[in-house]
């Protein structure tokens, strides 16, 4: 069986995270830091529940049973959002979902299909940030400009710029090539390095790479660029 997801060393990432937070002032303003939760928190979300519905999806239309056994077949937050993440992800700007387990030796084409899977979260990712961007170009011929001047048009420009960067963020995040990311094993698959040393090696390690590239601001410059990039896409050439 295998597990796609979070170590519970994450959770000592969270923790450091929130005491660099509070050392820097980020719950100085509780009201802004509320209402900035408020924007945030549907694309967080509909980012995690849609990513790992995509997994267990393809997954089980690849020959896997085992996400429909454990009910993750739905687009349903409470298959998806492990409360302890979403926490963390709230108070330290970090979090993490329930991980969608599959087991490989249901499919027909192994390396092609685990491929398959892995690419399924963060094209879904991609998929909702377009989708998304289209909703606020129908709101916006729908009600005109003026909407967004008004306090509940302001609120849900908000919310649905939030839910597109997320899914970007997430997107790209994901992409990053360090285990247990999507990204390590998208590249395992094209590369066929998974019965190598090489790739044993990288996931004895994988998870302190990552958690070092987190709290050192690493992950944030490699894929700030990306975010631009696409979030400006959507913003040029759907919203506006």
């Amino acid at each position: 069986m295998l597990k796609r997801g979070i170590n519970p060393i994450f959770l000592v990432l969270a923790a450091l995270l929130l005491f660099n937070a509070v050392r820097g002032g980020t719950f100085s303003n509780p009201g802004q830091w509320l209402m900035g939760i408020v924007y945030i928190l549907p694309g967080v979300v509909i980012a995690i529940s849609f990513h790992e519905f995509a997994h267990g999806w393809v997954a089980y239309k690849l020959g896997d049973m085992t996400p429909k056994y454990q009910g993750r077949l739905t687009v349903s937050p409470l298959a998806h959002i492990d409360p302890i993440g979403l926490l963390a992800l709230i108070f330290a700007g970090f979090g993490w979902g329930v991980p969608v387990q599959i087991n490989p030796n249901n499919f027909k084409h192994r390396r092609r299909d685990e491929l398959l899977v892995s690419l399924a979260g963060v094209v879904m990712n991609l998929i909702l940030a377009i989708i998304f961007g289209f909703i606020m170009k129908l709101i916006v011929l729908a009600a005109g400009n003026s909407l967004l001047t008004t306090t509940w048009g302001d609120i849900t420009q908000h919310i649905v710029f939030g839910i597109i960067q997320i899914n970007l963020v997430l997107m790209l995040f994901n992409l990053i090539p360090v285990p247990p990311l999507d990204g390590f094993s998208i590249i395992s698959e094209i590369f066929n390095i998974k019965h190598t040393e090489l790739y044993y090696r990288i996931n004895q390690y994988g998870f302190i790479i990552l958690v070092a590239i987190i709290l050192f601001g690493i992950a944030g410059r490699i894929i700030t660029p990306g975010v631009s990039f696409f979030y400006n896409l959507i913003l040029n050439y759907i919203v506006l």
